[in-house]
């Protein structure tokens, strides 16, 4: 029998026993550790240092609705800004195109966001269409702190 085939062999068994076992269970020390790391929760059962705010922005700027925020609005065509009620120029800012309401398709495009120049309270939201020119589009943004 050649090595290939040796190896081809050792491989399928391998696959084979992994294909067919469940995930091993967790370590003893993995469990105990994460006591150490955890930040104590809230009643929403959010840690007390974490601060998630949202927005659901239409197409023309206005806000549809949100959580932590203050206001939104076109600035041009294809630009945004977000103003939330606490500074957010060290979170973590996620965004994607879609529509405000339940049902529908959205139309394709781009997005790109970033801390509004001059407010420390604010985000600024960019979207194109999809051969990358400024497009009005309404868009979900979130924001972790």
């Amino acid at each position: 029998m050649s090595e290939t085939s040796d190896a081809a062999k050792a491989a399928q068994s391998v696959e084979a026993e992994y294909a067919s076992a469940e995930q091993p269970p967790a370590l003893d020390t993995d469990a105990e550790d994460v006591g150490l790391m955890a930040v104590p929760a809230t009643a929403a059962g959010l840690p007390a240092t974490a601060q998630g705010h949202f927005a659901v922005v239409n197409a023309n700027g206005t806000l549809a609705r949100g959580f932590g925020v203050v206001s939104s609005s076109r600035l041009a065509l294809g630009q945004y800004q977000v103003i939330f009620i606490q500074p957010v120029t060290r979170s973590a800012y996620t965004a994607t195109i879609g529509l405000t309401g339940s049902v529908g398709a959205s139309p394709p495009g781009e997005i790109a966001v970033v801390g509004r120049a001059g407010n420390a309270n604010g985000v600024f939201v960019q979207t194109w269409n999809s051969a990358g020119a400024p497009a009005d589009r309404a868009f979900h943004l979130h924001v972790s702190s």
